[in-house]
């Protein structure tokens, strides 16, 4: 791995509208707690109620020991966000960063991220929509630290400055923070704060070390499946094989019979299924007494979906006339074409299957709930939780616990997981039980019952002259709204078009699309899955691009910056980049090496690949990959290279074998790692990430490394063998 990265530029002071902080108490131990709110007319509340004024909560804790402990609003699932949130405060409070701590905030209206209104991560905003936030808490606390000194010494606190957690006076007077904590929350908070200037950054662009990076390595950090209240009781649930099915009848004399089993009930499940909970001691007798139960299903009522069929539905409806018209443009040139390229693009579902399988702990007390679990999405899972029980959403508090990756799966707009939990320890209560629940999913349980990525067909005809130009694009692309039914959907579903379909779609080159989109609808759940829509737009854009330059006859580099035009900088600067730190065109690759490239913006981020790789054993083998990266500031640099890795080897096992959602008769016909592939270590190619200069405020990065890896191989692939590859995962043989 290498790691580039410089600050070159003077970030201009930010202007925002009124913010108001206000002390919320102290903790237990003494010292400073400090929260905000937010008036809707901050720039980044885009979407909020611009008359909502956020309620106050504890962000920063100084204790008397001068720890810091910094409250994320975010859920950590191995993005770094409880390093990189501190780091914003530390270095605008002047701390010491060896004092500095992470700590997740619980379900809160103070958390709510104020692009949405509602508490989430995702979107790979966490450091975008937080970076100024955070900040300028660090400041405020800073301020109100100087203010106590200066009372403390009689000294204008002009005359103070700060440097590692220390306040120091004009005649060398010195004061820890945890000293002054106490007194610092006695001081007003200032209505404006001066935030720092790149040139004077400490921390900010500095690679650092992780904060919870001792705590994994050595096994001691608790993540939601290690948790479970001493009286808790562990559940599996029995889940209908098709989607919406019913339970028609059930044995449970077998499971009953299993030592460790407690219970056996019928539930309710998410998307109106209904199945069977088995409640025992831990999780081997609860799976042992699942394995047990005889069930019979009741799916007379329901879509019994085929992959074969369905894809057979779509290249129809691809070819078909009408559609949803997501972008106009005279396609009439395409006839008299000189050169004519006409594709199909086939794209299965796919699971997220993160490592830690989904789970959660409920427990019901009175009128009040309490929820642990690893969520991307508190606010939405408050409200459905309440729904379920008749309470108020301020009844319910969400714990959030560290999480083993999500990629999306952890945060479901009807809270699939949360809900079922909750219907379960409802259920359990009403039996006559007062113990917390553990629900936990199995592998199979989320490869085979969750939620997955459409499948998609893209069609596109494409008409060139004589040279290469692109006269005429006619586009039409297939599949399910990820939207549709959601939240969301009023701002993201616009005349019958799903943003998320089309995201990445003719940008960032200047071609003439006609864009229609059929959205069609299956029961089969489905949900954003990393970098969303880009998953797919991504590989048939650059592909095509890539098309279009060997009918121009050149290189394909040239002629993408020739159709980005001089607009597109931070695309510019990124492939230059990539292809400035790869040596491509310049260095001879090795005999049967040949080069990819793609690059691809999602989430405001640019990300550029330039591959190398080789045909092994009838396969693509990827060994290399150089990106160049254009997030705008970096705040932390091995954060950043970490994110890219992970996301370009989730991109890389988008192409392997078996990576593929298919069902027969309603039924997932995959349920676990030997007949779903993920990318393994093994498959790991060598990453090198170097970051374009910039000290702009940060764009997202947690999603935007993987849509260019598959293309970029696939590009390289052509120049191998010939072949164009348009279907995923790659099958060389029908190529």
């Amino acid at each position: 791995m290498r790691i580039e990265w410089i600050n070159r530029e003077a970030l201009p002071q930010a202007v925002t509208s009124r913010r108001g902080f206000l002390k919320a108490g102290a903790a237990a131990t003494g010292g400073l707690v400090l929260g905000f709110f937010l008036p809707g007319s901050n720039k980044f509340a885009q979407a909020a109620d611009p008359a909502k004024v956020y309620a106050p909560n504890a962000f920063l804790r100084v204790a008397p020991d001068n720890t810091i402990t910094v409250i994320v609003n975010r859920l950590e699932f191995g993005q770094g966000v409880q390093t990189s949130l501190p780091m914003l405060i530390a270095e605008e409070m002047d701390a010491d960063w060896s004092q500095m701590r992470g700590e997740l905030a619980p379900a809160g209206e103070v958390y709510k991220d104020p692009a949405f209104g509602i508490q989430i991560t995702g979107g790979s905003g966490s450091i975008s929509r937080s970076y100024i936030q955070y900040r300028e808490i660090g400041a405020r606390a800073r301020a109100m630290l100087v203010a106590a000194a200066a009372e403390q010494w009689k000294v204008a606190p002009a005359q103070l400055r700060t440097e590692k957690g220390m306040v120091i006076g004009p005649a060398g007077q010195k004061a820890s923070y945890g000293a002054l904590a106490e007194a610092a929350m006695k001081q007003p908070v200032p209505a404006t704060v001066t935030l720092k200037e790149p040139k004077q950054f400490r921390y900010i662009g500095k690679p650092t070390r992780r904060i919870d990076a001792r705590a994994k390595s050595t096994g001691k950090q608790q993540f939601g499946i290690d948790f479970k209240p001493a009286n808790a009781r562990t559940v599996l649930v029995a889940r209908p094989p098709v989607f919406g099915a019913k339970v028609a009848r059930v044995d449970a004399a077998a499971a009953r019979a299993v030592k460790g089993v407690i219970d056996v009930f019928e539930v309710d499940l998410d998307r109106g299924a209904r199945g069977v909970a088995v409640v025992a001691e831990g999780y081997w007798p609860a799976k042992q007494g699942r394995d047990a139960l005889k069930v019979d299903w009741d799916d007379a009522a329901v879509e019994k979906l085929s992959s074969d069929k369905q894809l057979a539905e779509y290249l129809a409806l691809a070819k078909a006339e009408g559609g949803a018209v997501a972008r106009q443009a005279d396609v009439s040139k395409l006839a008299a074409s000189a050169q004519r390229i006409s594709a199909i693009y086939e794209f299965p579902y796919l699971a997220h299957a993160p490592m830690e399988p989904l789970n959660c702990v409920v427990e019901l007390k009175g009128d009040a709930c309490t929820i642990w679990a690893g969520t991307q999405f508190q606010t939405v899972d408050q409200q459905v939780a309440a729904k379920i029980l008749g309470i108020k959403p301020e009844q319910v508090t969400i714990n959030t616990m560290t999480a083993g990756g999500g990629f999306g799966r952890r945060a479901v707009p009807n809270s699939d997981w949360i809900g079922d939990t909750v219907r379960v320890a409802k259920e359990w209560r009403a039996k006559g039980h007062a113990e917390p629940v553990k629900l936990v999913w199995s592998r199979e349980d989320d490869i085979k019952a969750g939620y997955y990525r459409p499948a998609y067909v893209h069609r596109a005809e494409i008409g060139l002259d004589a040279k290469g130009e692109i006269l005429a694009w006619d586009h039409k692309i297939v599949g399910q709204s990820i939207m549709d039914g959601t939240l969301f959907a009023p701002m993201m579903i616009k005349n019958g078009v799903d943003g998320t379909t089309i995201e990445g779609m003719g940008e960032p080159y200047a071609v003439p699309m006609q864009l229609t989109v059929h959205a069609v609808k299956a029961n089969v759940p489905v949900l954003w899955w990393r970098s969303v829509g880009s998953t797919h737009t991504a590989f048939v854009m650059e592909t095509l691009i890539d098309e279009a330059a060997h009918l121009a006859k050149m290189d394909p580099v040239a002629y993408r910056k020739k159709l980005m035009g001089e607009k597109h900088v931070r695309h510019l600067a990124a492939l230059d980049l990539a292809v400035a730190k790869s040596g491509y065109g310049k260095k001879t690759l090795p005999k049967g090496r040949a080069w990819g490239v793609a690059v691809h913006e999602s989430f405001n981020t640019v990300v550029a690949y330039v591959v190398e790789a080789s045909i092994a054993n009838g396969a693509p083998r990827l060994h290399k990959v150089t990106a160049g990266v254009h997030c705008n500031q970096p705040v932390n640099p091995l954060s950043i290279a970490a994110q890219v890795e992970g996301a370009a080897l989730m991109g890389l096992g988008m192409t392997l074998p078996n990576a593929a959602i298919t069902l027969k008769d309603g039924v997932v016909e995959q349920q676990n790692f030997g007949d779903y592939a993920v990318a393994r270590l093994s498959d790991m190619p060598q990453v090198d990430v170097h970051i374009v200069p910039s000290n702009d405020p940060p764009t997202g990065l947690g999603e935007p490394g993987l849509p260019p890896l598959a293309p970029a191989l696939a590009n390289a692939v052509f120049r191998l063998t010939g072949k164009r590859l348009r279907k995923l995962p790659f099958d060389l043989t029908a190529a």
